[in-house]
C-alpha cells in the first residue's frame, strides 16, 4: 500500500462518475452522535484494520485513524481491501496545511458555517470545529470515510458534525461562509468541474475558499493556478514526506476569481 499511494486518483473519478451514497444530509442528521449509526461489524473492521496516531503530520493535536506501516493493509496487496480505495487512510499533504491554518488561525472559522469539500479522513473539519467554526458540513464521496471521520470525531472527544457522501458537484450549490479544499488538483478533469464549481461559491455567495496543496505537477499547469494566492507554506514532516516520493512543503492558497 505504501508504494501505491496512486490509487486515490482512480477511486475518486470513479465515484465522481457514478454518484455515491448518502451517510447524512445537512439539516436531517441532528448534532448529538453519530456513532449509531455505523455498523458494528464495519466499525471492528476499521478499528482492527487501522492505527490510531496523532505523529508525523503538521498537527499533533489531532488523532486519527490511518493507516500506518504497522497496518496489515500497509503492505498487503491494495486489491486486497474489500472496499473502495481507502484514501481516507492517509492524512495527505494539502489537508495537513489546511487543518495547521485553521488551528493556528482560528479567527479564519470562529462563528462561520464551514464545508469541508473532500473531507477524506475528516481532519480539517476536524480542526474547524476546534477552532470554533459554527456550523460545519464534511463531504467525501465514499460511505467508508464517512464511517471513518465519525471515529475520529471520537477520538478528538467532538460531537460529530454531518456528513454527507454524495458529490457535492453534481447538486445544488448552498450557501457557506468558507470552503475548505484539500489535495484534489491531482486530475485535469477533476480540476476543472472543481475551478467551476468554486468560481461560482465566490460569485453568488461570496464565499472565501481555501486550497490545501503541495502543486503537484500533473495540473500544475491548470488555469486554477492562475487565481491561488499563497497563504502560507509549511515544511512537511520526514514521515509525511516519505509518504509523498520526498515531498517536502504543502501550502494553503486563497481562491480569488
Amino acid at each position: 500500500m505504501a508504494s501505491s499511494i496512486g490509487w486515490k486518483c482512480t477511486g475518486f473519478l470513479k465515484a465522481v462518475t457514478s454518484g455515491s451514497f448518502f451517510l447524512s444530509t445537512w439539516g436531517q442528521f441532528p448534532r448529538r452522535g453519530m456513532g449509531s449509526v455505523l455498523d458494528p461489524a464495519m466499525r471492528a473492521y476499521l478499528e482492527e484494520n487501522t492505527e490510531v496516531t496523532s505523529s508525523g503530520s503538521l498537527t499533533p493535536e489531532i488523532r486519527l485513524r490511518l493507516l500506518t506501516p504497522r497496518c496489515k493493509f500497509w503492505w498487503e496487496r491494495a486489491d486486497l481491501w474489500p472496499h473502495g480505495d481507502p484514501y481516507w487512510a492517509i492524512y495527505w499533504p494539502g489537508g495537513q496545511a489546511l487543518s495547521r491554518y485553521l488551528l493556528d488561525n482560528p479567527d479564519v472559522v470562529k462563528g462561520k458555517s464551514v464545508l469541508d469539500l473532500g473531507s477524506g479522513c475528516g481532519a480539517t473539519a476536524i480542526a474547524a470545529q476546534m477552532s470554533g467554526a459554527l456550523r460545519i458540513l464534511a463531504n467525501d464521496i465514499d460511505p467508508v470515510a464517512g464511517m471513518a471521520i465519525t471515529l475520529n470525531c471520537e477520538l478528538n472527544h467532538l460531537s460529530p458534525f454531518p456528513i454527507l457522501t454524495k458529490n457535492m458537484l453534481n447538486l445544488k450549490q448552498d450557501q457557506w461562509d468558507l470552503v475548505v479544499v484539500g489535495d484534489m488538483l491531482y486530475d485535469e478533469a477533476l480540476a476543472d468541474s472543481l475551478h467551476g464549481w468554486l468560481r461560482k461559491c465566490v460569485r453568488t455567495f461570496g464565499t472565501q475558499v481555501l486550497i490545501g496543496d503541495p502543486g503537484r505537477s500533473p495540473c500544475s499547469g491548470h488555469s486554477i493556478w492562475r487565481e491561488l494566492h499563497k497563504v502560507v507554506e509549511y515544511s512537511l514532516p520526514e514521515a509525511t514526506r516519505q509518504q509523498n516520493s520526498g515531498l517536502t512543503t504543502s501550502a494553503v492558497w486563497d481562491f480569488q476569481p
